[in-house]
Protein backbone atom coordinates (compact mmCIF):
# COMPACT_ATOMS: atom_id res chain seq x y z
CA UNK A 1 0.00 0.00 0.00
CA UNK A 2 2.93 2.47 0.62
CA UNK A 3 3.11 2.84 -2.89
CA UNK A 4 -0.01 4.68 -3.14
CA UNK A 5 1.60 7.33 -1.67
CA UNK A 6 4.79 7.02 -3.35
CA UNK A 7 5.62 10.79 -5.38
CA UNK A 8 3.99 12.73 -2.76
CA UNK A 9 5.69 15.49 -1.09
CA UNK A 10 4.68 17.24 2.05
CA UNK A 11 4.24 20.98 0.15
CA UNK A 12 2.48 19.70 -2.55
CA UNK A 13 -0.65 21.25 -3.67
CA UNK A 14 -3.71 19.20 -4.95
CA UNK A 15 -6.76 19.93 -6.45
CA UNK A 16 -10.01 17.89 -6.37
CA UNK A 17 -12.03 17.81 -9.36
CA UNK A 18 -14.42 19.76 -9.15
CA UNK A 19 -13.54 20.56 -5.38
CA UNK A 20 -11.13 22.35 -3.38
CA UNK A 21 -7.43 22.65 -3.57
CA UNK A 22 -5.30 21.40 -0.58
CA UNK A 23 -1.80 21.08 0.62
CA UNK A 24 -0.07 18.04 1.58
CA UNK A 25 0.95 18.92 5.53
CA UNK A 26 1.88 15.21 6.80
CA UNK A 27 2.45 12.01 5.89
CA UNK A 28 2.99 9.32 7.77
CA UNK A 29 3.73 5.82 6.34
CA UNK A 30 3.92 3.63 9.07
CA UNK A 31 0.51 4.36 10.36
CA UNK A 32 -0.15 4.78 6.62
CA UNK A 33 -2.14 8.19 6.69
CA UNK A 34 -1.24 11.23 4.75
CA UNK A 35 -2.47 14.77 6.59
CA UNK A 36 -4.07 17.41 4.14
CA UNK A 37 -4.95 21.39 4.56
CA UNK A 38 -7.42 22.89 2.96
CA UNK A 39 -7.28 26.31 1.64
CA UNK A 40 -9.55 27.88 4.16
CA UNK A 41 -6.99 26.17 7.02
CA UNK A 42 -9.37 22.97 7.96
CA UNK A 43 -7.05 20.04 8.12
CA UNK A 44 -7.81 16.41 7.16
CA UNK A 45 -6.29 13.44 7.76
CA UNK A 46 -6.61 10.30 5.06
CA UNK A 47 -6.18 6.95 4.69
CA UNK A 48 -4.91 5.20 1.92
CA UNK A 49 -8.45 4.60 0.22
CA UNK A 50 -9.70 7.96 1.20
CA UNK A 51 -6.85 9.45 -0.69
CA UNK A 52 -7.44 7.28 -3.65
CA UNK A 53 -11.07 7.94 -3.82
CA UNK A 54 -10.31 12.13 -3.80
CA UNK A 55 -8.62 11.07 -6.80
CA UNK A 56 -6.94 14.53 -6.69
CA UNK A 57 -4.45 15.90 -9.34
CA UNK A 58 -1.48 18.33 -8.51
CA UNK A 59 -1.65 21.57 -8.97
CA UNK A 60 -0.09 24.93 -7.86
CA UNK A 61 0.02 26.73 -4.91
CA UNK A 62 -2.38 29.28 -4.63
CA UNK A 63 -0.94 33.16 -5.38
CA UNK A 64 -2.25 34.32 -2.22
CA UNK A 65 -1.63 31.74 0.86
CA UNK A 66 -3.26 34.00 3.51
CA UNK A 67 -6.44 31.85 3.26
CA UNK A 68 -5.23 29.08 5.50
CA UNK A 69 -3.83 31.76 8.03
CA UNK A 70 -7.41 33.34 7.96
CA UNK A 71 -6.39 36.38 7.18
CA UNK A 72 -8.31 39.63 5.63
CA UNK A 73 -6.58 42.19 3.74
CA UNK A 74 -8.88 45.02 4.63
CA UNK A 75 -7.89 44.19 8.62
CA UNK A 76 -4.09 45.43 8.10
CA UNK A 77 -4.92 48.69 5.91
CA UNK A 78 -2.38 49.23 2.37
CA UNK A 79 0.38 46.73 2.76
CA UNK A 80 1.58 47.29 -1.05
CA UNK A 81 3.75 50.26 -0.15
CA UNK A 82 6.92 50.22 -2.24
CA UNK A 83 9.41 50.48 -0.07
CA UNK A 84 11.91 52.52 -2.89
CA UNK A 85 9.74 55.46 -2.61
CA UNK A 86 9.27 55.51 0.98
CA UNK A 87 9.67 58.83 3.03
CA UNK A 88 11.91 59.12 6.55
CA UNK A 89 9.75 58.19 8.96
CA UNK A 90 7.65 55.74 7.05
CA UNK A 91 6.35 53.45 9.56
CA UNK A 92 6.90 49.79 7.15
CA UNK A 93 10.17 50.56 5.93
CA UNK A 94 12.70 48.78 8.36
CA UNK A 95 15.77 50.58 7.51
CA UNK A 96 13.78 53.48 9.75
CA UNK A 97 14.78 51.72 12.82
CA UNK A 98 18.60 51.81 12.50
CA UNK A 99 20.47 54.15 14.28
CA UNK A 100 22.46 55.90 11.06
CA UNK A 101 24.34 58.32 13.53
Amino acid sequence: MIGVFEGIEIGSWYRIPGGASFEVVALDLESESIEIQYYDGAIEELDFDSWLELAAQPTSAPNDAAGALDLNRGDYGDLSMDFDTNQPGDRLNPLDQLDWR
